[in-house]
């Protein structure tokens, strides 16, 4: 079942892109790695601006998680007030999930294509749509550079960009904290927690893992985090964009002041330095006081 759906229809989109793009299979990956972005791209930037979104929303939803602990059904009513879904916190697991098959699909679909034994060419001709002509395509070149493409990267640097680029793609998708909740613990903001371990874990994990993969399929990593770092930004900028927005329109709804407020600070200030003036006439006065006092002392004398 996972070969039919998955690791097949790779292995022919592989090989189509191979044969259009001149027997150029890091150019194939290079392709097939957009096709994969683009197919996933709705649902990435959905799980993107959710991620956002709940972080700004992080104080409410603690003050309410706070008041209504022992009340489940009032903590729900009031989360649907700020138009928070608990069940959206699920959906950043749900782009991973969805990337595990791929990975693991596209991991057998390389070993498979670049193979130049007898037994895995065999196996490669049975895995092919009948349309897809094999005999100007074997064996599929996998030089690159210094690197074998069916074998890992023997000078470890492809590990390294997996981890660099992996790393700076999760910072972009991390919400900003702003200064009041860098300054509070774990306990009191879990997600903004979670989310920046995950920050460094996932990319040392998968950096990890590049160590014993094909280099093929590091180049996929490589590739495809970098078309993630480019959409982090632009959901930043976006979400940030409309989040000033939001800021100026509730700025320009606040009713203008009363005329009896601006009375009232008119009044204030008026007092304000009327009493100034007293105070200044009464240390004047306790001034000459004090002279005219010595005056006669010395007159006496």
């Amino acid at each position: 079942m996972f070969d039919t759906f998955i690791v097949d229809p790779m292995i022919n989109a592989l090989l189509m892109f191979y044969d259009l793009l001149g027997n150029n299979y890091v150019l194939a990956i290079a392709v097939f790695t957009i096709v994969i972005r683009l197919i996933t791209l709705p649902l990435n930037l959905r799980q993107q601006k959710s991620m956002m979104q709940t972080q700004e929303m992080q104080p409410q939803i603690q003050a309410i998680q706070k008041k209504y602990k022992d009340n489940p059904q009032r903590m729900q009513e009031e989360f649907k007030k700020i138009g928070y879904n608990p069940t959206d916190s699920l959906m950043g697991c749900l782009p991973l999930l969805i990337q595990m098959p791929i990975l693991f699909g596209l991991y057998r679909a390389i070993i498979v294509t670049l193979g130049s034994t007898p037994q895995s060419l065999f196996e490669l001709s049975l895995r092919a749509y009948p349309f897809i002509d094999l005999t100007p395509l074997l064996p599929v070149a996998n030089k690159f550079l210094w690197l074998n493409l069916g074998q890992p990267d023997p000078y470890f640097i492809l590990p390294v960009l997996v981890f660099a680029t992996m790393w700076l793609q999760q910072k972009l998708m991390t919400p900003a904290q702003d200064n009041k909740d860098k300054k509070k613990g774990k306990d009191d903001n879990p997600a903004a927690a979670m989310s920046k371990s995950m920050q460094t874990t996932m990319p040392l994990m998968f950096g990890f893992f590049s160590l014993s993969f094909p280099s093929g399929l590091s180049i996929y990593f490589v590739l495809a985090n970098i078309i993630g770092i480019g959409q982090g930004y632009y959901t930043r900028r976006v979400t940030q964009q409309e989040k000033e927005k939001r800021a100026a329109t509730n700025k320009s709804s606040l009713p203008p002041p009363s005329s009896a407020d601006k009375a009232i600070a008119e009044t204030a200030t008026a007092g304000g330095s009327s009493n100034s003036g007293g105070q200044k006439e009464k240390s004047s006065g306790s001034s000459k006081k004090s002279k005219s006092r010595r005056k006669r002392k010395s007159a006496r004398r």
